[in-house]
């Protein structure tokens, strides 16, 4: 990585103003775009993400779905019953939340909300998330649990959940929050 002199490095007297200088040009956006071609953007770069984790969480829900119409679905014990139940409800909410912009696009079609909706859009496709990786992480206790028993399934279920929240959450808001 590439260290650049900072002002005190160069002699400049202004010290932390350069450098605070530095991170709002930097901080900036470059695209020479209107308010209008910005939720445009902003709205197609949801829509393709949406794609990606919608498909993932309808399959996810759709084996959820099938499992107590199988045969093995009966050698569940309560608490692996409890953990396919929330599971479940976690693959339901999170199917809520991801189709919840296209509803409410479709309810303010043409009325000039575009902003709103990129705004309303990302903060259910952040709950939305959050509620896929538990519904991942259920389902992946729930399989291992029954495969290899309880111990491996907590741990590698911990491992998962680790891996999940840093990669999906931890990185991203530290990154956003070096950048300021």
């Amino acid at each position: 990585m590439t260290r650049f002199a900072s002002p005190a490095d160069r002699g400049d007297e202004r010290g932390g103003q350069d450098e605070q200088d530095e991170r709002d040009k930097a901080s900036q956006d470059p695209r020479q775009e209107s308010v209008a071609q910005r939720a445009d953007r902003n709205v197609a770069e949801l829509v393709q993400e949406l794609r990606v984790v919608g498909l993932g969480v309808q399959v996810l829900f759709g084996f959820l779905l099938s499992l107590p119409f199988t045969m093995r679905f009966t050698k569940l014990d309560g608490a692996q019953r409890g953990v396919y139940l929330t599971s479940l409800v976690l693959a339901a909410v999170a199917t809520t939340l991801l189709i919840g912009p296209v509803a409410y696009h479709r309810l303010v079609f043409r009325q000039g909300m575009k902003e709103q909706l990129v705004r309303f859009a990302n903060t259910l496709a952040i709950l939305g998330l959050a509620a896929v990786g538990g519904a991942v992480l259920m389902a992946v206790l729930l399989v291992t649990d029954f495969v290899a028993g309880a111990v491996a399934a907590g741990v590698i279920t911990a491992v998962l959940a680790c891996m999940l929240v840093v990669l999906w959450f931890v990185v991203p808001l530290t990154q956003r929050r070096e950048r300021r």
